[in-house]
């Protein structure tokens, strides 16, 4: 996975810091940033030297505690869902998923609503894609064979044995052709097993357990400045669906999680 560590582009992390500024002694997790943190990303290179052609996003997760998940319906409508395409839309909603579209000068706003909510950064990660070459940002693990409950079309549930694996979610972008500035992106859930050969054959062969939620997939077509928030329509606490597994976590309180992947650069 092509990870960067120094994150964040065109000063959008200004606009979280400052959105989301407390302001109090307990300062929300995505307040504790330092100076680096806001410089532009190194450019990639290949090891010719030259600049490569990469799409770049930071993803951004945020828990929110589960008694405010409430919250949440009052984002969902200030974003826009037009701008999304879905496999099956009423699927995606019977998976108990939820997902809004937004740009920059919205940010204020949501920021706001998930500072109001007692939201707080988890983690914050870069990534650089090249045209259709995925990445997957690892949720979680299964330690063992268990059951996940989802809605492959709408009106059924389905009964899926994974694991031992992750759970992830893949991104992918492609540039348009034709198009300056602008990438088609690609965002669905999937379980994948370990890998524990670096033959192609072998590890094509155990490839062949990976399962794509593809009820779930999510695509839109993004500038710089985008952002697609990802979230649950509702607090699940059991772990058996998939978006338990997503957008669930048991901690001394329990918590909602919401994913935001931010478009921030294109070079093309």
């Amino acid at each position: 996975m092509n990870r960067i560590t120094q994150i964040t582009l065109f000063g959008f992390a200004g606009l979280v810091l400052a959105g989301c500024n407390s302001g109090g002694k307990d300062e929300p997790i995505w307040e504790q940033a330092k100076i680096t943190d806001l410089a532009p990303a190194t450019d990639a290179k290949d090891a010719t030297g030259k600049l490569l052609k990469t799409i770049n996003f930071n993803i951004f997760i945020f828990d929110i505690p589960a008694e405010k998940t409430s919250t949440l319906d009052g984002i969902w409508q200030v974003l826009y869902r037009k701008p999304l395409q879905f496999k099956d839309y009423d699927a995606f909603a019977a998976n108990s998923f939820a997902v809004g579209f937004g740009q920059l000068d919205m940010w204020n706003t949501i920021a706001d609503m998930l500072r109001d909510a007692g939201g707080e950064r988890a983690e914050k990660i870069s990534v650089l894609l090249t045209d259709d070459r995925p990445d997957d940002i690892v949720i979680g693990r299964l330690g063992r064979r268990r059951t996940i409950f989802h809605t492959p079309k709408s009106g059924s549930t389905e009964a899926t044995t994974a694991g031992p694996g992750k759970i992830a979610l893949r991104i992918k972008a492609q540039k348009i052709p034709g198009q300056r500035g602008v990438c088609n992106v690609d965002v669905v859930p999937v379980f994948s097993p370990p890998i524990s050969t670096s033959i192609p054959q072998l590890a094509d062969r155990e490839k062949a357990g990976e399962i794509v939620f593809t009820s779930c997939r999510l695509r839109a077509k993004m500038s710089p400045g985008d952002f697609v928030l990802l979230g649950p329509q509702k607090h699940i606490s059991r772990q058996v669906t998939l978006a338990g597994l997503l957008f669930s976590r048991s901690r001394r309180k329990p918590i909602v999680r919401t994913y935001l992947f931010v478009c921030t650069r294109i070079v093309d």
